[in-house]
């Protein structure tokens, strides 16, 4: 926003006018200074966010050259900067009367119509402002743009904007992390891979396309290409903590356990211990059934991170694993009490009260974490499978209940056939089975996991061909 100051000036006259203007705020008299030395005075105290102080120096600046709009424009910014947006407005208003607005006007103007979350507005003079600006700083005009677009929720608008933003300034990480947040809020993952693909082609050695490019194939669970990425962005700044968190991740859901913990280690050996690195470790210790380690991560977890849901969560499993459950309850509660809106938790508190045989409570569970999160597959099967086992037509009309009103769940149809099949009406089974196949032969062959019987029944295998 401001010029830079002479570099002789600096050396010299600035510290010696801030002694004067700091003794003439406590009463003693600052004497003359020009224009060029009170614009340097206010642009180092709005620099380094002392805004009253500037207010002050510019008030003074305009009383000895009140036709000078500049520190009229610089009053207007720190009394912005500190809530009084209404003057603010009245103070640039006053000055388009006698000044064409220039660049820096119409971006104070555009912050404050941003700060009043008046986002028609902001843009309107975003936009303006790119029009006067110098090329070398329109990246981060893009960028204001685009984030008074997303204030908006217009994450299309702001895709467009950040684009124009990384053409200008390929380096600009800003730019290229919120690309990925709004591919994220509009759940294009698809889009962000072509888009950060693209990027790449032009820009090989951008560690944080390569990074975000992995977090797009994360996102759509293509795990093996998301390693692939954040490989390229370890090689390109093994520094870079971030990476190898979510390079973890992605080794824990593909069930590689001993890689994951490698990269979560690597990940606190740079950035400092991590409550959900900590606890992840915990996590592929307890997958490897080394449950003593396991807890020894939950616990250390916890202790950074009283109110971390997981770790509490991952105590509560092996309680359960080691055969005691009802300990387990009290951990897993707790888990619940601080996350919920967590389905996860309730599915397995779920599974936790059906090994006590409290079926009551294990059904309370099913059906909560299925209303928090209908599309896990998991739990759907799991809670059918308790209802089977007391009555199957019971089971049935359940899951045509929930398969018709609510839905979602890619697994909820093979599980009908499934029942429909146990219920003796093979025909409707194999008319809702050829359905499934011609949906998704790769969903409708996991009948055979849920029933292994039927991989003796000629009309599923034949259809599965």
């Amino acid at each position: 926003m401001f010029d830079d100051e002479d570099e002789e000036y600096f050396e010299g006259n600035l510290s010696e006018d801030l002694e004067r203007f700091e003794a003439h705020l406590k009463g003693e008299s600052i004497g003359f200074l020009d224009s060029d030395r009170l614009e340097a005075l206010i642009d180092h105290y709005l620099i380094n966010s002392q805004y009253t102080k500037a207010k002050t120096c510019a008030d003074h600046a305009i009383s000895q050259f009140s036709y000078n709009p500049l520190f009229h424009l610089r009053k207007a910014q720190a009394i912005s900067a500190i809530g009084q947006l209404k003057e603010a407005l009245h103070i640039l208003s006053a000055i388009e009367k006698w000044e064409t607005p220039s660049c820096e006007f119409l971006l104070t103007k555009a912050s404050i119509f941003s700060q009043l979350r008046d986002s028609k507005n902001a843009i309107k003079y975003f936009k303006e402002a790119l029009i006067l600006s110098e090329p070398e700083d329109r990246d981060e005009i893009y960028l204001d743009l685009a984030m008074e677009y997303e204030n908006a929720n217009d994450y299309k608008n702001a895709v467009v904007v950040l684009k124009e933003a990384i053409k200008y300034n390929a380096h600009n990480e800003g730019a290229i992390y919120e690309i990925a947040f709004c591919y994220d809020q509009l759940g294009e993952y698809e889009n962000a891979i072509k888009c950060y693909s693209g990027f790449i082609d032009e820009n090989p050695y951008s560690f944080t396309a390569w990074y975000n490019l992995g977090n797009a194939y994360s996102k759509l669970d293509d795990f093996e290409k998301a390693v692939w990425a954040y490989d390229y962005c370890v090689l390109i700044n093994e520094e870079f903590g971030p990476v190898y968190f979510n390079l973890g991740n992605a080794y824990l859901s593909q069930e590689k356990y001993k890689d994951a913990i490698e990269q979560f280690q690597k990940c606190m050996e740079l950035d400092g211990e991590d409550p959900m690195a900590l606890c992840y470790i915990g996590e592929a210790h307890e997958q490897l059934n080394e449950l003593e380690t396991a807890k020894t991560y939950y616990r250390r977890s916890i202790e950074i991170a009283p109110l971390l849901p997981d770790a509490w969560l991952g105590l509560g499993i092996i309680e359960d694993l080691e055969g005691r459950t009802k300990e387990g309850l009290v951990l897993l509660h707790k888990a619940a009490e601080l996350d919920p809106e967590n389905a996860g938790i309730y599915h397995v508190l779920a599974g936790a009260y059906e090994k006590l045989e409290d079926l009551t409570q294990a059904e309370e569970y099913y059906q909560l974490s299925l209303a928090l999160d209908p599309t896990d597959e998991e739990c759907l099967t799991n809670y059918i499978e308790l209802l089977t086992e007391n009555s199957m037509i019971e089971a049935y009309a359940y899951l045509l209940e929930f398969n018709e009103k609510i839905g979602g769940n890619k697994i909820g149809a093979v599980l009908e056939v499934n029942l429909l099949w146990q219920l003796g009406r093979k025909e409707e089974a194999i008319v809702k089975f050829t359905d499934c196949v011609e949906k998704d032969i790769n969903k409708a062959k996991e009948i055979f996991e849920i029933n292994p019987s039927l991989t003796s029944v000629q009309e599923f295998v034949h259809l599965t061909q």
